[in-house]
C-alpha cells in the first residue's frame, strides 16, 4: 500500500501546447505495473480547455467542482458539472475544459499502450469552443 498524501505532489502548469489558457495539473498517481492506469487533478481557469486529442485505451473524467464544457469530434458542445461522468472511447477525438465564466476541476484518468496515453492535435479554435 502506498498513501499520496495531499499537497505531497507538486502541481504543475498545462503547457501551452496541450492547453489554451491556465490550466494546473495536480498528479493524483502515475502508472505503476502492472497496472496501465495514470490520474490526475485538473483545474482550468474560466475559458481554458485542452487541444483536440484522443486517448488509445479511452479516458474517464469525474467532474469536481464548477463548470465545464466537452465535446467529441463531429458532435455538440455539452456542459459539465460536479457529479458527472464522461467516458470517452478509446480513440474518440475530443475536448474538454472549463465554461466561459466557472473554472472547473476535473479528475482525468486514462490508460497507457506501449507507454503512451494521450495524442495531442490542434488546438481548439475560440469558434468550435463558443458553440455551446
Amino acid at each position: 500500500m502506498d498513501i499520496k498524501r495531499a499537497g505531497s505532489q507538486p502541481s504543475g502548469k498545462g503547457p501551452s501546447d496541450w492547453f489554451t489558457g491556465t490550466v494546473r495539473i495536480d498528479p493524483l498517481f502515475p502508472v505503476l505495473e502492472p497496472s496501465r492506469a495514470a490520474g490526475n487533478a485538473v483545474t482550468f481557469e474560466p475559458g481554458a480547455r485542452t487541444a483536440w486529442h484522443t486517448h488509445p485505451l479511452g479516458q474517464v473524467l469525474i467532474v469536481t467542482v464548477g463548470c465545464g464544457r466537452v465535446q467529441r469530434e463531429g458532435g455538440p458542445v455539452e456542459e459539465i458539472r460536479p457529479g458527472d461522468v464522461v467516458c470517452i472511447e478509446p480513440g474518440e477525438k475530443h475536448w474538454h475544459g472549463a465554461a466561459p465564466t466557472t473554472a472547473m476541476t476535473h479528475i482525468a484518468i486514462q490508460e497507457s499502450l506501449n507507454g503512451k496515453s494521450v495524442e495531442w492535435m490542434e488546438v481548439v479554435s475560440d469558434a468550435d469552443y463558443d458553440a455551446a
